[in-house]
């Protein structure tokens, strides 16, 4: 078998069974691949959409699941049930990375988007804490460990998608849409919470206006769903099946031949997982509740940085392919480092123009690790174990430390009494992350492995 594959004659032709499409050198058309672009820019566009919203709309959800608790012990349960639900995310990691490996990419990928799509419109349906009491928040638990269980399977499955369908001196920038999509989820959730927020009152935000967002939810899901199942599964796993090569057991095989890999990519991951929850999820709570900033300027703040991270990550993905994986996450590592504290200190000034240039500058620092991690997990891995090795791997990492970041920012605020509690937390995550990275070997210049 060929380490970097090529298409049988049926991935030339059109995903939804029309005239064959011109083809590339590698035999994939330019056709299927805009569509497995759009497929897996979909998925993690609706995950991240409801994480953002949450995260944006954190303060209001607290009054609604937890009115008798204070407005900071509110908070911290609100972000708690959010850490809780990132708890079940290394199961759904080791379940969609079996269905991955062993059935294939795209009907993960399909059931997954139904799952996620279906729990954040379910959200939108629960009561408040005064029409059913404890069951209220009860529900928003059961709710978003559903979340938790299929979002688990969605980042790690669409960069191996993308990844696989590349050409091989691309697939630094085509795994870079994944994070793209992130960050677009994050800013239609910003710019929607910010214009709710405006729009209405605190009394009508409370009653039903916090509702609205996850509503969209279920038509994003199934337009998704449906581009998803119109398209094949990736020429390397085909290849694979077409020749019985795809294990029975993906994860036991993961554990026991690749543990090391699995550990290096673990702590490859951490600062991701930190970084991303406290700059781009949990930021506009720390400038609003923290910091005293006004909620509508934390909004506008937030939104400004994103935009332009969309643009960076996309050019990180570029550099990656030009220098390697491992010199961008190094360097991604040593700006947290050194950089953090005092970007943290600057945005203690309360200067709206000082407070965007710093998120700014945050999100640039963060994309160098964004939008380098999801190549860098995918070729790390062999084909037979790769969607195993990146969901396990990822969403392990983002259980013990994504998803508790803003509960563990807030708690190391009241702790400490010090508001660069956050930033301190960081800059530990950029030391094991760096560690981890430079023990990794380069693999952007080589062929997916399969072995």
């Amino acid at each position: 078998m060929s380490n970097e594959t090529t298409s049988t004659a049926a991935s030339a032709s059109s995903p939804l069974g029309g005239q064959p499409a011109p083809v590339n050198g590698d035999g994939i058309s330019k056709d299927t691949r805009r569509r497995v672009i759009a497929a897996s820019f979909i998925g993690n566009f609706v995950e991240w959409f409801d994480y953002a919203v949450y995260g944006y709309l954190a303060a209001t959800i607290a009054v609604v699941f937890f009115p008798e608790s204070s407005s900071q012990t509110g908070l911290l349960l609100t972000f708690a049930l959010f850490a809780i639900s990132f708890l079940v995310r290394p199961l759904g990691g080791f379940v969609w990375g079996h269905i991955g490996d062993k059935v294939g990419r795209r009907t993960a990928l399909s059931l997954s988007i139904l799952i996620m799509s279906g729990a954040t419109f379910c959200i939108a349906l629960i009561p408040g804490y005064n029409t059913i009491g404890i069951w209220a928040p009860i529900l928003l638990l059961v709710v978003r460990v559903a979340q938790g269980f299929s979002a688990s399977g969605e980042y790690a499955g669409a960069s191996a998608f993308l990844v696989e369908y590349a050409p091989a001196n691309k697939r630094g920038l085509y795994a870079a849409v994944v994070p793209a999509s992130t960050a677009a989820g994050l800013l239609l959730g910003s710019l929607i919470a910010g214009l709710l927020t405006v729009l209405l009152s605190s009394e009508a935000m409370q009653s039903w206006g916090w509702r609205l967002p996850f509503l969209l939810a279920a038509p994003m899901g199934l337009i998704g769903r449906y581009i998803r199942t119109k398209l094949e599964d990736t020429p390397v796993f085909r290849e694979l099946a077409a020749e019985d090569e795809a294990i029975n057991a993906p994860v036991f095989s993961l554990f026991r031949n690749h543990w090391r890999l699995l550990l290096r990519a673990v702590g490859a991951v951490l600062l991701n997982a930190v970084g991303f929850y406290v700059i781009l999820s949990y930021m506009p709570t720390y400038l609003s509740s923290e910091l005293g900033l006004g909620k509508t300027e934390s909004f506008l703040a937030t939104t400004i940085a994103l935009v332009t991270y969309i643009g960076f990550i996309f050019l990180t993905g570029m550099l990656s392919d030009r220098y390697g994986r491992k010199k961008v996450l190094i360097a991604a590592s040593i700006t947290f480092i050194v950089l953090t504290v005092p970007a943290f200190a600057l945005l203690g000034t309360g200067n709206f123009l000082v407070i965007v240039l710093v998120q700014i500058l945050l999100g640039a620092m963060l994309t160098l690790n964004d939008g380098t991690l999801p190549s860098f997990l995918a070729e790390m891995f062999p084909t037979r174990v790769r969607y195993s090795g990146f969901a396990v791997s990822f969403n392990l990492s983002n259980a013990l430390f994504g998803g508790t970041a803003p509960f563990m920012a807030t708690l190391l605020i009241a702790a400490t009494a010090n508001d660069l509690a956050p930033a301190w937390y960081l800059v530990g995550a950029a030391v094991i992350s760096l560690v981890a990275v430079a023990l990794s070997r380069e693999t952007c210049k080589e062929p997916l492995r399969h072995e």
